[in-house]
């Protein structure tokens, strides 16, 4: 179950600062941007022991998907904002989701609804991916409805389709609420987070509040096989975290520790809701695994970058802040790339960041380490 070593400073570099269909999902296109290779992508290899998914990487890494558009002889890069393209399905959710959450006891209720609010709600990321995954898929389905109910059919697995991404967003936020807990957070993404403003119990509630609310959600699908593939999803949040809570000195510095941790903690609920999509539109197993595979790897590129991010971007564009990760002593990519360029490191590291010098030579070396890249 282990991720092998195929990623390089290099690869990371060109996951930052390449645009691909995951820079278009994060931030507004560039209009000097370059066209993009769509065949470069990446390909994992997976096992099967014991029930469970074990991963390998090949080349090549991460590199975006573009649509490249041929007019007048010449090639031009059109920019979508994907976001837009499920516009009105995201409001739609927005609403169903603020009244999913409404509870009899209005403490719980106020708690509950809190990251759904206007104003306060994220920039819905995972249900933006998983509305485009449906709208991919249900083109050519496998076996058509019969004739004269293909609308009502249609639109009953639109509607199933939606309500995974109410649910994963309603894990997901309750997962926010836990760890948010856990690393005693002040704010989250430019707001103060709900165990500072409630307490950390009714934050611990209103988390496993949105959890069952997800589960009803989930049952009402009456889909066994999308079932488990949720239920899995809440058993890799927690052994991640159990993961990072509980590491040793040569687990904090393993890069294949590292990345069976993020595949649990982020990457799991985006690749296994984007499997769920293609199981509610009936296609086969051969299209669902492609399905899982996108997600693990979008999922997996948002941790990635989310960890450079932490050494290079401000406390304005973090909505936290920086250095946050290395603060909590959570070894992370970018510092286990600097080990492999720093091998001087190892001893600053296996010490820990209690002593803040620690922190800072970490982060001076990390910095040399983007810049060469």
């Amino acid at each position: 179950m282990l991720f092998c070593r195929g990623f390089s400073r290099t690869r990371i570099s060109r996951l930052i600062h390449r645009n691909s269909l995951f820079g278009l999902l994060l931030s507004p296109p560039s209009p000097t941007s370059q066209p993009l290779l769509s065949n470069q992508i990446l390909h994992p290899t997976i096992q099967v022991c014991g029930g469970r998914g074990n991963f390998s990487w090949s080349l090549p890494a991460f590199l975006g998907l573009g649509r490249l558009i041929h007019r007048s002889s010449s090639v031009i890069e059109e920019h979508l904002d994907p976001f837009s393209l499920v516009a009105d399905e995201l409001s739609l959710i927005a609403n169903r989701l603020r009244a999913m959450v409404v509870a009899e006891v209005p403490k719980l209720a106020s708690a509950a609804e809190y990251f759904f609010q206007i104003g306060v709600e994220r920039k819905r990321f995972r249900p933006t991916v998983l509305l485009l995954m449906a709208r991919a898929l249900n083109v050519h389905r496998p076996e058509p409805p019969a004739e004269g109910v293909g609308d009502a059919s249609t639109t009953d697995l639109h509607a199933r389709q939606q309500s995974i991404a109410e649910i994963t967003e309603m894990v997901h936020v309750a997962s926010l609420l836990h760890d948010d807990i856990l690393d005693d957070a002040d704010d989250r993404r430019g707001f103060g987070s709900l165990n500072a403003i409630l307490g950390n119990k009714l934050a611990l509630l209103a988390g496993d509040f949105l959890l069952s609310r997800a589960c009803v959600s989930l049952a009402a699908l009456k889909n066994t096989e999308v079932a488990s593939l949720l239920a899995t999803v809440l058993e890799h949040l927690v052994t991640g975290e159990t993961m990072q809570m509980t590491t040793s000195s040569e687990q904090r510095c393993s890069m294949e520790y590292y990345m069976q941790k993020t595949y649990y903690k982020t990457a799991s609920l985006i690749s296994n809701s984007c499997k769920a999509i293609a199981l509610l539109a009936g296609q086969t197993a051969e299209v669902a695994m492609l399905a899982f595979e996108y997600g693990k790897n979008l999922g997996l590129a948002y941790q990635l970058i989310d960890d450079v991010l932490d050494f290079t971007g401000t406390s304005t564009s973090l909505g936290k802040g920086s250095l946050s990760d290395i603060r909590h002593g959570i070894v992370t990519a970018p510092i286990l790339f600097a080990m492999e360029e720093f091998p001087q490191l190892h001893a600053v590291v296996y010490q820990g960041f209690d002593n803040p010098e620690n922190i800072y030579i970490v982060s001076i070396y990390n910095h040399l380490l983007i810049c060469a890249s």
